[in-house]
């Protein structure tokens, strides 16, 4: 077995009444890659911010290289080597890539441009990453952006990468890249975390894997010990999990959604439309039109024609400057914690955002009852802390979704935009996400927006591409000929 480089002992935090970890102790080797699994709320994140100094811990010890240190700020975590990449980057848009990944390094204030482009583009080609010292952020697809995160970690001598969800805004061909990253940085002695709800991402990259339920280590084994994802989130969730769906067919009703030639700065010339009783997939690279279609659609943008765009039969304005709190249009976005919710106000106030209608008589607010139901929501989809006044930041990124879609689930609407609806999820949520996404289309039209083509087509009826602010084809799943020609229109290839 390789040496340890870190080692947490018996790390605790709470959070209030909240354990996020109780007693916790894992090794992280040099040249493996650590799978650290658990649902939504099991203390993944918590545990990893502590070794990378964000948080404190309450109680235990961290030791590299056999000797107890204190990570009380992220930069004597980075200093002893220790690096995250985190889901949302943290990078200068309109700085190149290599100024990012020199950015607040220590020594003279003049740099030697060609020196510090030719370092880059060495350090680059050492882990086969294919992205150009030059080039404005701005410029970069997701993808690229995620290879300058991890290039500034390997700059600043990180011995310790920790990837939290790495593939969630990747398409295949970047999370390929990342792999093969992965891999050399394990050839050459690098230790990797690598949490993911994705388990065949887990079987094909992990050596080890680590298992957390409700703050505590339950499992640690070899993946070769594993036999099949099945097991794995058996294992995870401690019960048997098949992640299928039973997507009967319905017979499509009225149209609630039509969008016909709606144009903008990026989009050129969209038409979909979405009747009652059928889920439409939209999917394409992110960065495609797909969040300024979404926008407009759900009133945060205003078309340039406001006959391009109908719910309902109504036209845009005329449905917006008029529209019922319930019954009509939910809209669960991908931006969770900025759009989506309050970070720092409690779960009541979180669900009245969108509810607050449903509480009121007259001038009041009876935010008594709205707890009231929102403690039935907590306990049907399982939001954990099952603490109606916690703050939004004291969830999970998955429990906060589920937090989200129990509050639009709620209003029984009858369309639903519905963007990454299970991105974070794990595998448990996820499939109740797809179950009750497919209920509810009995009641209503369902917009997904996707960048999990297995979860498209697991889910829709009919597809629709995007690429450029084009929709380049729209077909039932069950044209296989469209179907296995997806990755082709992805790219923009039209028939």
């Amino acid at each position: 077995m390789t040496s340890s480089a870190i080692r947490l002992e018996n790390i605790s935090k709470s959070f209030g009444d909240v354990h996020a970890n109780r007693d916790v102790s894992l090794d992280i080797r040099k040249g493996r890659v650590l799978a650290l699994l658990g649902e939504n709320g099991a203390g993944k994140s918590t545990l990893m911010s502590i070794l990378a100094g964000q948080l404190q811990p309450d109680s235990g010890t961290l030791y590299v290289e056999g000797e107890a240190v204190v990570f009380s700020t992220t930069e004597k975590a980075i200093g002893a080597g220790v690096g995250m990449v985190y889901q949302h980057f943290k990078l200068v848009e309109a700085m190149t890539v290599a100024e990012n990944i020199i950015l607040g390094r220590k020594g003279s204030f003049l740099l030697n441009k060609a020196a510090m482009y030719r370092d880059v583009q060495d350090l680059a080609n050492q882990y086969g990453m294919d992205v150009d010292p030059r080039a404005k952020v701005h410029t970069l697809a997701m993808g690229e952006k995620q290879q300058v995160e991890i290039l500034k970690l390997l700059f600043r001598q990180s011995n310790i990468l920790i990837f939290d969800e790495p593939t969630a805004v990747l398409t295949p061909t970047e999370a390929e890249g990342l792999f093969v990253a992965i891999k050399r940085m394990t050839e050459l002695g690098k230790g990797i975390v690598f949490i993911s709800h994705k388990l065949e991402e887990v079987m094909r990259i992990a050596d080890d894997v680590a298992i957390l339920r409700r703050g505590e280590v339950v499992d640690t084994l070899l993946v070769e010990d594993v036999s099949s994802t099945a097991d794995l989130a058996e294992r995870m969730v401690g019960k048997a999990v098949l992640l299928e769906v039973n997507r009967q067919p319905l017979e499509p009703r009225q149209t609630v959604l039509r969008v016909d030639n709606l144009q903008d700065e990026v989009l050129k010339g969209v038409s979909i439309d979405l009747r009652k009783g059928e889920i439409l997939g939209i999917v394409g690279v992110a960065g495609n039109g797909q969040k300024q279609l979404i926008e407009t659609i759900c009133g945060l943008k205003k078309p340039r024609l406001a006959d391009s765009v109908s719910l309902f039969g109504l036209h845009w304005k005329e449905f917006f400057s008029n529209r019922s709190w319930d019954h009509a249009l939910s809209y669960i976005p991908e931006d969770r914690q900025g759009l989506a919710t309050c970070r720092d106000l409690d779960l009541v106030d979180n669900f009245l955002l969108t509810t607050r209608e449903g509480f009121t008589n007259g001038p009041f607010l009876d935010r008594a009852a709205a707890a009231e139901k929102l403690e039935h929501l907590v306990e049907l989809f399982d939001i954990r802390p099952p603490n109606i006044h916690a703050l939004a930041w004291h969830l999970s990124g998955g429990n906060l979704q589920k937090m989200v879609l129990a509050r639009e689930f709620y209003r029984k609407p009858r369309l639903i935009v519905a963007e990454q609806p299970t991105q974070g999820l794990d595998i448990s949520a996820a499939e109740e996400v797809w179950n009750l996404l497919l209920k509810t289309r009995e009641q209503a039209g369902v917009l997904l927006v996707t960048g999990d083509l297995s979860e498209a087509l697991a889910l829709s009826d009919r597809i629709a591409v995007m690429c450029g602010g084009e929709v380049i084809g729209t077909f039932s799943v069950d044209d296989t000929e469209q179907v296995d020609r997806i990755p082709q229109m992805m790219a923009g290839i039209k028939q």
